[in-house]
């Protein structure tokens, strides 16, 4: 038997169609390039067929079921293989899927972005899903995808690449232009913004491929952990300033954040290499002790160092604490104990509370006058 009558018995008995082991994937070229004619063509819903010869885009057929057949389809007839007399045409068949392909994983380091709140930089990342579909098959398979036999886990690869650019390009600037705080960043209140921002930048590196990001899904942007503390008080620090009213009484409140990172520090032994404990981070006492005082104006005009918290001296506990009907150190009345807190006096050295019956100051160990 000759190879056209081969040809001419297995007429009408081929079926070129995209199996379904390859549904997923969002460009398959047909195996054989060899195709009889009037073979049966199947097109999904969710695909076009692109016919290619040469290397040259020859048609595109969306969904439907087709008889090749140069009669109803004239564009075969630049296809036709004259050797096998007019009986089998010469094409390579590429299935492109029009759908929406969702849940794409992507994520990925933004990098060191400065929040706009404090002016400290901190370590960003990002993770998340995207979707994606294609807008033009040609420009795909000829831009991106090549006339070789098509890997679709290249073009998702690709895409990850152009939205993890993109969203590190865009939240940079975002912050930048509209003073985000990065908390409230990380906590999704700007979601929406983003991802229209980023979906707008996306349109210029990948429209020319044929291809759409569609929209970004559950995607979050987070930032290193200690980083994330280190801001959390920041800005509790801020806002403790807002309420007080005033850099003093800031001051006062650094002071007591300075103590309080000074003792764990020595609890500590010392602050155990260096490492960042409270707001300081194992300065020292002697750097505690030193924030812990204020410098005010005496009454010549001169600076001296006063206690960094005024108030009145407790008669139970001889605590300095601030004026009340109740002292907050030991919780005892403050009206019964007026006379010995008249009689209570501070160093003339250091400031610190004196009890009536000291002789000398517990803080600095000079001997009281008078």
């Amino acid at each position: 038997m000759g190879m056209i009558d081969w040809f001419q018995r297995g007429v009408g008995e081929m079926m070129v169609a995209r199996p379904d082991a390859a549904k997923s994937q969002v460009v398959w070229k047909h195996p054989d390039p060899t195709v009889p004619m009037k073979s049966q063509l199947t097109v999904e819903a969710d695909e076009q067929a692109v016919f290619f010869r040469d290397g040259k885009i020859v048609e595109i057929l969306n969904a439907g079921r087709y008889t090749l057949d140069s009669s109803n389809l004239p564009f075969l007839s630049n296809l036709v293989d004259s050797f096998t007399g007019g009986n089998v045409f010469i094409s390579e068949v590429f299935f492109v899927s029009t759908r929406e392909f969702t849940g794409v994983k992507f994520g990925g380091r933004i990098g060191h972005v400065e929040d706009p709140k404090s002016g400290v930089p901190a370590e960003t990342l990002v993770h998340g899903e995207f979707s994606f579909r294609v807008t033009d098959a040609e420009k795909l398979i000829v831009g991106l995808v090549g006339m070789g036999r098509a890997d679709s886990h290249h073009v998702r690869s690709w895409l990850k690449e152009q939205v993890l650019k993109v969203i590190r390009d865009r939240v940079a600037e975002l912050l930048v232009k509209n003073k985000w705080p990065l908390l409230d960043v990380t906590s999704g209140a700007y979601t929406e913004e983003i991802e229209s921002d980023v979906l707008r930048g996306l349109s210029k590196h990948v429209d020319g491929y044929g291809l759409e990001i569609v929209r970004l899904g559950n995607f979050v942007v987070g930032i290193d952990e200690e980083d994330a503390e280190n801001l959390k008080r920041l800005y509790t620090d801020a806002a403790y300033l807002r309420t007080v009213g005033g850099v003093g009484e800031y001051q006062k409140f650094a002071a007591g954040r300075a103590m309080m990172g000074a003792g764990e520090g020595m609890a500590k032994g010392g602050g155990e290499g260096g490492g960042a404990g409270g707001l300081l981070g194992g300065a020292g006492l002697g750097v505690g002790f030193g924030m812990a005082q204020m410098l005010v104006q005496d009454h010549r005009g001169g600076e001296i160092l006063a206690p960094a918290a005024a108030g009145i001296v407790c008669g139970h506990c001889m605590a300095n604490v601030a004026a009340g009907a109740f002292c907050s150190s030991c919780g005892k009345e403050l009206k019964a104990t007026e006379e010995a807190a008249a009689k209570a006096s501070f160093c003339s050295k250091c400031g610190n509370p004196l009890s009536p019956d000291a002789a000398f100051c517990a803080g600095c160990g000079s001997k009281r006058d008078g």
